[in-house]
């Protein structure tokens, strides 16, 4: 009788075990990022681009695809010269402010913050790793969709 006692005792504790380790954990590491935590947590730096579906980096000055842009929280911003600078007069970085438009689909800078364009991008894609965005531009008079593909 007392061997069932202790096997009742072991399994009870066994399940206990078991229950309270898979409890989920309610700290934020399970909370799913918002865009402003994805944007701000890394200095985005030029990958890529495509105008109207087809690759248009190789027109993208050097000095222009070394800038980086970095992002804060509270709406500000920094856009740095890189290695390179297209203008030696140029400042070596130039802050700016952003904000989220149009349910988080958009984010517009009170400046350009790439030569394509103007100073609202459409998101693409807002990843850990990966921000794309584009915006329409006219090139050679005629408006073209340009996508920009920036990596941490």
């Amino acid at each position: 009788m007392q061997k069932n006692g202790v096997f009742i005792g072991m399994c009870a504790f066994v399940l206990l075990f078991i229950a309270v380790s898979c409890k989920k954990d309610s700290g934020s590491s399970n909370q799913a990022k918002t865009k402003t935590d994805l944007l701000v947590q890394n200095t985005w730096k030029f990958d890529n681009a495509k105008v109207a579906g087809t690759d248009a980096s190789g027109f993208i000055a050097p000095c222009d695809k070394d800038n980086t842009l970095s992002f804060a929280a509270n709406g500000s911003g920094t856009a740095d010269e890189g290695p390179t600078k297209c203008d030696a007069a140029d400042p070596q970085t130039v802050a700016f402010t952003w904000v989220f438009q149009n349910g988080e689909t958009e984010i517009k800078a009170n400046v350009p913050l790439f030569p394509l364009g103007n100073d609202t991008f459409t998101i693409v894609s807002l990843t850990e790793t990966q921000l794309i965005v584009s915006q329409d531009v006219n090139m050679m008079g005629s408006t073209q969709n340009a996508v920009l593909t920036f990596k941490k």
